[in-house]
């Protein structure tokens, strides 16, 4: 499967594809944004004509068969991922979807056998991947930096967000029959993909979850233990009903350690016997843009291969599955 040009649609051009995402396609060489799809049709029509997107749709089906569509980005909550990559696979077309990449990892697999009879490739939007402070976290532990890696640990806390308060208003994001589960599915995805990413794959969990504020059903605190293939070990404690905001991740070696966040734009600090070396990098303007590229350059056969795929995307769900299914 090669394309000149690769012709996107949108489903579900929600707010996170407004700056994170959507005008990446419009910005990547060799790639357009040519459709988008919302139920309400006169979002979608505003959505259409404030980004300059010549077709709009209230239908997914639609834009899914459209000939115009070469490749289809799922950009809608993980409750109906399973289902429109299923359709867009069996019309023929490269899936690109949000992540976590489905409810569960039952469904990733799914999802993952259906692309893979139809013959199409798989990306999940886990752009951590191919953003320049990640990159640089990879580049300092190829050239072993810290030595040889002994443990990770990861310790995200945050506060209660209102959205999460009003059970008359209560966010998708915590309700897990639309999300998979709560803050934890949205936000821990992200660091648990990065360390598959700069670490390898996880072989081992082991985890419990409880909800202690009562502002949902859905976990709001996790804690666990893991090991990665290669023998390195983990920790993690995430929890969403703190009195402050606080996300560090430290990777420790045998011979120092690098300190970063998942989510801030601190500095990636260097610690090592010599001392302490720092890099700070600019926020990009469409965090998505750097992984698109990559998609687009291997549908154009430009030499480019993305670094997310359904089966590195499976495993988080897998890994997120597995620490929550203690639920105290």
């Amino acid at each position: 499967m090669k394309f000149e040009k690769v012709r996107w649609g949108i489903i579900g051009c929600g707010d996170v594809t407004e700056v994170k995402s959507g005008p990446a396609f419009q910005k990547v060489k060799n790639s357009e944004l040519v459709a988008v799809m919302r139920r309400t049709g006169e979002l979608a029509k505003d959505y259409a004509e404030r980004h300059h997107v010549p077709k709009w749709y209230d239908n997914a089906d639609s834009l899914i068969n459209d000939p115009d569509v070469d490749a289809v980005y799922i950009a809608t909550p993980p409750g109906s991922h399973k289902e429109y990559t299923l359709k867009a696979a069996q019309a023929g077309k490269p899936v690109y979807v949000e992540k976590p990449m489905a409810l569960n990892f039952a469904e990733c697999q799914e999802m993952i056998a259906a692309c893979k009879a139809a013959g199409v490739p798989l990306f999940v939007a886990y752009y951590r991947r191919e953003m320049p402070r990640f990159l640089k976290i990879k580049a300092l532990l190829e050239k072993n930096a810290i030595g040889d890696v002994r443990f990770v640990s990861t310790t995200q806390y945050q506060k209660a967000s209102d959205d999460v308060k009003d059970p008359e208003k209560l966010s998708w994001r915590v309700q897990p029959e639309i999300s998979g589960g709560g803050l934890y599915y949205d936000l821990a995805s992200h660091t648990l993909d990065l360390l598959d990413f700069l670490l390898g794959p996880i072989k081992n969990v082991n985890g419990f979850a409880s909800n202690q504020a009562g502002y949902y059903r859905a976990e709001d605190i996790v804690t666990g233990t893991y090991m990665f293939e290669s023998g390195i070990h983990g920790t993690g404690t995430w929890c969403f009903s703190a009195f402050e905001n606080v996300d560090v991740n430290e990777i420790i070696g045998s011979k120092g350690k690098i300190t970063f966040s998942t989510f801030g734009s601190e500095p990636i600090v260097l610690t090592t016997a010599e001392g302490a070396e720092q890099w700070s990098f600019e926020p990009l303007q469409h965090v998505h843009q750097p992984l698109v590229e990559t998609i687009v350059e291997e549908l154009t056969g430009d030499g480019g291969k993305c670094p997310s795929t359904g089966d590195s995307g499976a495993r988080t769900n897998w890994v997120m599955g597995e620490m929550t299914k203690t639920m105290l």
